[in-house]
């Protein structure tokens, strides 16, 4: 392991109340960047030397992971494990939500709800080298890191944060991408326009709810398939990265070409992911407490202890 990091998924795992909890006890990690040391019996030898990413969900928090060869995929000569890392699934996220679900267009207004983040943040860069106005909301010290993305930042503790957010697509949003959830998620679907989607990719307003952690999810799932059953000419999703992996193979190959597409993006400079620190693989307890903070822009990345 050269890099891997702390997500949403491991905050919520750490809980007892991510939607897939694994069960305690158990080794976190939802991703990671490395080289490949050995290869096992009929496996590419060439694979050796090379450096790759891959998506594991628990496990990666570790020097040194067994993976399948098939789930790999190659990450482009000079570019950075850390960065890699920060664009990894942050950057698949935000590319798919983007291009494979709200289908945005030149010319298109969108709202990202936290562009300060990890995944807005990219987001926002994608939707912007694609020609696409983007209104992000942060906090207010984290302003001018979301006017630095080229997006038009809006304080999200505002009280009147969504009427401002109107007064600045008065037309509607041709997407609104919603990590938060809970009661705000019916504001965020009045900001479409007709035609418009929403995405909503998390439910962080929810996160301390007791009970089952399937619960808010599921409420969640349910309200936007009622939406979506409405004749209102806007349609609501919920985005889950794994959706397909049943198909083994064919989610490994449209895992290739995403990714390749995000690393590309990442080796072009068209995209440069925020790391908010780097921490030593025996801090990881700290890294995890960094992320938790929520006073950081970016991606906490984990990397190997020094020598």
């Amino acid at each position: 392991m050269e890099a891997t990091g702390v997500s949403f998924a491991e905050q919520q795992m750490r809980r007892g109340k991510y939607f897939d909890q694994p069960p305690f006890p158990f080794v976190p990690g939802y991703d990671l960047v490395g080289t490949v040391e050995a290869t096992g019996p009929g496996t590419d030898t060439t694979l050796v030397g090379r450096r790759v990413a891959a998506l594991t969900k628990t496990g990666a928090w570790a020097e040194r992971v067994a993976l399948p060869a098939a789930d790999l995929v190659p990450v482009p000569d000079g570019v950075d494990p850390a960065t890699a890392e920060a664009a990894l699934v942050n950057g698949l996220t935000a590319h798919r939500m983007l291009h494979r679900v709200a289908r945005v267009r030149r010319g298109d207004t969108i709202v990202v709800l936290g562009a300060n983040g990890g995944v807005g943040s990219l987001l926002a860069q994608m939707a912007r080298h694609a020609g696409i106005t983007v209104i992000g909301t942060a906090s207010a010290r984290h302003m001018d890191a979301v006017r630095a993305l080229g997006a038009i930042p809006v304080d999200r503790r505002a009280p009147d944060m969504y009427a401002t957010i109107r007064g600045l697509a008065p037309n509607g949003a041709a997407a609104v991408f919603d990590h938060v959830g809970g009661p705000g998620i019916a504001d965020s679907f009045r900001l479409l326009a007709p035609g418009g989607r929403l995405v909503s990719y998390g439910t962080a307003a929810t996160r301390d709810l007791p009970g089952n952690p399937r619960t808010p999810v599921l409420v969640l799932a349910a309200r936007l398939l009622l939406w979506n059953a409405l004749p209102n000419r806007r349609r609501a999703h919920f985005f889950n990265l794994w959706q397909g992996y049943r198909s083994r193979d064919r989610y490994r190959r449209g895992l290739a070409e995403d990714l390749g597409t995000v690393f590309d993006l990442l080796r072009t400079g068209v995209i440069a992911p925020p790391i908010a620190a780097r921490v030593a693989l025996s801090e990881s307890g700290r890294a995890l407490a960094l992320a938790e903070s929520g006073t950081v822009v970016g991606k906490v990345v984990i990397v190997p202890d020094a020598d």
